[in-house]
């Protein structure tokens, strides 16, 4: 009886250990989840943010060559909004613990090879370029963010949201391309090579392993095939192509342009 009594203390002992270190390993791991989501959010922002940092820098080149003054001032009001529009997501990284200016920094020179490979000659050219080329980022930046946190997804959204350098785009051309039908097939054309080209600088970011692990979570089927979790991206899936690929049709579209 003395032999039963005493082992049945180390076996209760025993048990709420086990408890324990399960409950331990639960919440280690837990956490360990919740950071890891959090680099990658911080990775996803910091495209958000140098597509932000890049486009005043563009929008401010834009106002010098603007054709009038109208133009030069809607334009550099743009970019200021730019400027606002980035820190606030330089902010967010902060808060979820990245370094906003090392983050930003991975991205530096992402569009240099586009902008080589594009190079507006006409004025019409450069407004499409903005709205077409530039336009792809943002739609990708938008599909990506539904595999974020609730409030970095919402920040983005928020900041993709003005429309304001769209409206301005679409009205120049607009009156550009009234009654002009010989520009408005060279502006397709255009188009079409601005998508190709913006549609490879979404390939070439995609297949980072942490915005592949966020387009996992987003419900982007393909995104990442590493079953280890560490989410090591080899192909860029079809669906976002052609998600990315009907708004484009969408906004072609809305200029009378054929895509």
């Amino acid at each position: 009886m003395t032999t039963s009594a005493g082992n049945a203390r180390p076996l209760r002992s025993e048990s709420t250990g086990s408890d324990d270190r399960s409950a331990n390993r639960t919440g280690k791991d837990a956490a360990a989840v919740r950071s890891a989501e959090a680099a990658d959010a911080v990775e996803v922002l910091a495209l958000v943010a140098s597509l932000e940092h890049q486009a005043f820098a563009r929008l401010a080149g834009d106002s010098r060559q603007a054709p009038g003054l109208e133009q030069s001032l809607a334009l550099s009001r743009l970019a200021a909004r730019c400027t606002e529009r980035r820190d606030r997501v330089l902010a967010r990284i902060e808060e979820l613990g990245g370094d906003a200016v090392a983050a930003l920094g991975r991205f530096d020179g992402l569009l240099d090879d586009f902008d080589a490979r594009t190079p507006p000659s006409t004025w019409a050219e450069r407004l499409l370029k903005a709205y077409v080329g530039y336009g792809v980022a943002d739609d990708f930046c938008r599909l990506v963010a539904r595999g974020l946190d609730a409030q970095s997804a919402g920040l983005v959204e928020e900041v993709l949201d003005d429309a304001s350098h769209t409206e301005l785009a679409v009205r120049e051309l607009d009156e550009a391309c009234a009654g002009d039908q010989v520009l408005s097939s060279r502006l397709a054309l255009w188009g079409r090579r601005l998508v190709g080209e913006a549609l490879g600088v979404v390939q070439r970011v995609a297949q980072r392993p942490e915005v592949a692990r966020v387009l996992d979570r987003a419900g982007v089927a393909g995104a990442v095939v590493d079953a280890d979790g560490k989410g090591e991206a080899v192909q860029t899936p079809a669906t976002v192509f052609n998600e990315l690929t009907a708004e484009h049709t969408r906004r072609m579209s809305r200029l009378h342009l054929t895509a």
